[in-house]
């Protein structure tokens, strides 16, 4: 470990190449972890440039670790926060704990800089690591409902996290770089779709009022349409709608809602005041 430099994650070319091409090694199968996803992500997000680590032996990318700034209102103050995002250890690193190392810094570096609070979605094989050894919550397995009809969205339900979206960073999270988006009204809110699809369904990134920046997405042509619901929200009332919630053993990868304080309060999340969906995080 002694021979390993760590060292915060930079944003120019050469680097943001470097890591893609580490990204890449990790996740062959990964289309999305080109130069211009990661500049996208770590350059140009208005909430903020990238927080992160990087672990180099000389001139090599031995681990890489990244979380991005966001903003979210948290029992009822608006704060800064950070999205744990990229993470990866290249093949003939692996087994020296580097991961924990960066993780562990990225986090002391964040709270220097002043974010509250680290959140992030973790599949069913990295839960453990987050939980165990770095002192996340696990908040609660996120819902996956697919079903057709309006989104049973009601209101006036106890709200303590959400992500708050400025007109800036809504601008930026559409205009992904790897995955095209497409808006439909329904009812008095906005869906905004991906075009990737579960079992025949089009997962539905966000439903929201008000939306007006959804206006610059192409819109989605009529008709009947299957849907699949990603998050937590007190406010989608799924009792009586047409939607089920997808067994876990039908799922890819089963997703769960991790958070970590980082304002010294020991502060966690209840699970049944969290609005949290897909756009929140980069998945689609």
């Amino acid at each position: 470990m002694s021979d390993y430099t760590i060292k915060p994650v930079g944003t120019g070319d050469a680097e943001i190449a470097t890591m893609a091409s580490l990204l890449r090694v990790v996740f062959p199968d990964a289309k999305h972890f080109t130069e211009e996803v990661l500049r996208w992500q770590y350059r140009d997000n208005p909430d903020g440039q990238v927080v992160g680590m990087n672990a180099w032996l000389g001139e090599e990318l031995a681990a890489h670790y990244v979380t991005i700034p966001l903003v979210a209102r948290v029992n009822g103050v608006v704060e800064k926060g950070l999205l744990s995002l990229n993470t990866a250890t290249h093949p003939a690193h692996q087994g020296k704990g580097l991961f924990t190392k960066l993780a562990n810094a990225t986090y002391a570096l964040g709270a220097e800089k002043g974010f509250g609070f680290v959140v992030g979605v973790a599949n069913a094989n990295s839960t453990h690591g987050f939980t165990r050894k770095l002192g996340f919550q696990h908040v609660s397995p996120l819902r996956a409902m697919i079903g057709m009809g309006p989104m049973p969205l009601a209101t006036g339900h106890k709200v303590e996290y959400e992500r708050v979206w400025s007109p800036a960073a809504l601008a930026w999270r559409l205009r992904h770089p790897a995955y095209p988006y497409r808006s439909k009204r329904s009812g008095d809110h906005h869906l905004i779709l991906s075009l990737r699809t579960q079992y025949g369904a089009r997962y539905v990134l966000g439903a929201y009022t008000g939306l007006s920046s959804a206006g610059a997405l192409p819109e989605e042509g009529a008709g009947v349409m299957r849907k699949v619901w990603i998050g937590l929200d007190p406010d989608m009332r799924w009792v009586s709608a047409p939607y089920i919630n997808i067994p876990m053993r039908f799922r890819p990868s089963p997703l769960n809602l991790i958070f970590r304080d980082l304002s010294g309060k020991g502060r966690a999340l209840d699970p049944s005041t969290v609005r949290f969906q897909a756009m929140d995080f980069d998945i689609l």
